[in-house]
């Protein structure tokens, strides 16, 4: 199968980050990965295990070489995708018509979000203390538009104001029409993490089939790129290997959480990774020395019909290869030795590498990477491939960067 194939396997399979480590796990199981619970005593010697903790993911494969002289090798990337998330009180009644509240996650373009038949997926937890993955794979919810014969100015969507979703004609708490459909009673649940999502499959489009259309390429495409990686990559691994993979939630809201880059997490599995190789404190940090972190998350294409909003000298193509992202205020952690070691990773692929500056004059916008080097110390790079229309409903990359994005992941986790 395809790359591009693969993702949008991926992505159909993955409306929620909680859905993402679910499809990845299953992937790391059939290939001989065990999930370990983080309460229990962490695997000693050689082997491939992962963690899941809510809606972050990390996995490791360790040989038999002394981690304090390896370092580790690690990719990461981020499950979330804007979106719009259930409020806690959502039931409304307007207009003879039902409503159900809904409050943006993250900086989704809104507009991109009306007139969709959107499905609900997410996690609910239990009054037994246990927790449920589910999804609603209906047009349960639309956002509507507001005619244009009573707005001719095109007046902007509000975030507060405007994005009460189109429930039905008939007045019923919501929770009990997901309940019905998803196999549990609304009167169970004690707290939920719901949100919605475009049922429109991910597909690819154009007269060739060269673009990948689907909603959450960003940043479920590099998800998908990392783990194909790191199944090639521990399919060839040499005694010396540690590689590690780490799929954070809550990128876009800051990295702030317990499961966020913005915490100990991948410090404590690193470090739990050492301890139980029988390392020593000091090795831990000699560990973290020797180690190199590739941040993985999506980069912007530039717009053609819109170029003049792009940097001039860094235009990047779609079709064009992995993106080094680089940006002298540190909203990428990029440095000139990391962005040797990734150029060097994709002439090992056999890839082209394009460059990525923001214009000065505009914000940029920043990833898990600066956040996740100052957090552990590790050499960080960022990276991406290109794609257009980031944080819609709906975005579009080319299929050839799927396959060589995830060349010059698996090249970086096996290069000395």
């Amino acid at each position: 199968m395809h790359a591009a194939d693969r993702l949008i396997s991926f992505v159909d399979a993955s409306p929620t980050p909680f859905h993402a480590c679910e499809t990845t796990a299953v992937r790391l199981r059939e290939a001989g990965f065990t999930q370990v619970d983080p309460r229990d005593a962490w695997p000693t010697g050689a082997g491939s295990h992962f963690i899941v903790t809510g809606g972050t993911l990390v996995a490791w494969s360790t040989g038999a070489e002394a981690p304090a002289h390896a370092g580790f090798r690690i990719v990461g990337a981020h499950t979330d995708s804007p979106n719009l998330r259930l409020k806690q009180h959502h039931d409304g009644w307007r207009e003879g018509q039902a409503t159900v509240a809904l409050e943006p996650y993250g900086g989704p373009l809104l507009e991109s979000w009306l007139d969709l038949d959107l499905g609900i997926a997410g996690r609910v937890a239990l009054r037994d203390g246990s927790t449920r993955t589910i999804r609603v794979d209906e047009p349960l919810l639309r956002v509507p538009r507001l005619a244009i014969h009573l707005d001719r100015d095109g007046s902007k969507v509000d975030r507060q104001r405007h994005l009460d979703a189109l429930a039905g004609l008939t007045r019923r708490p919501f929770l009990e029409v997901v309940g019905e459909r998803a196999g549990f009673a609304a009167s169970d649940v004690t707290g939920f993490d719901l949100m919605t999502f475009d049922l429109r499959p991910a597909g690819r489009t154009g007269p060739d089939r060269e673009l990948v259309a689907a909603p959450r390429l960003d940043n479920q495409a590099t998800c998908a790129a990392a783990l194909d990686a790191l199944l090639g990559a521990t399919e060839a691994a040499d005694p010396s290997a540690r590689l590690v993979m780490v799929l954070f939630d809550h990128e876009e809201v800051g990295s702030t959480s317990e499961r966020g880059a913005d915490s100990p997490l991948l410090s404590s599995v690193l470090e739990r990774i050492v301890l139980a190789a029988g390392g020593t404190r000091d090795d831990v940090f000699r560990s973290f020395a020797a180690s190199v972190c590739v941040s993985g998350d999506m980069a912007h294409a530039t717009h053609p019909n819109q170029a003049d909003k792009h940097e001039p000298l860094h235009r990047i193509e779609l079709g064009g290869g992995p993106v080094l992202k680089v940006n002298q205020n540190l909203r990428y952690a990029t440095d000139g030795v990391g962005a040797g070691i990734f150029a060097a990773a994709c002439e090992a692929a056999g890839v082209p590498l394009q460059r990525y500056v923001h214009r000065a004059d505009l914000p940029c916008g920043s990833t898990i990477g600066p956040i996740s080097a100052a957090r552990t110390g590790i050499l960080t790079i960022d990276v991406g491939a290109p794609q257009l229309a980031m944080h819609s409903a709906r975005e579009v990359m080319a299929a050839a960067d799927v396959e060589s994005y995830g060349r010059a992941l698996r090249a970086f986790l096996t290069s000395d």
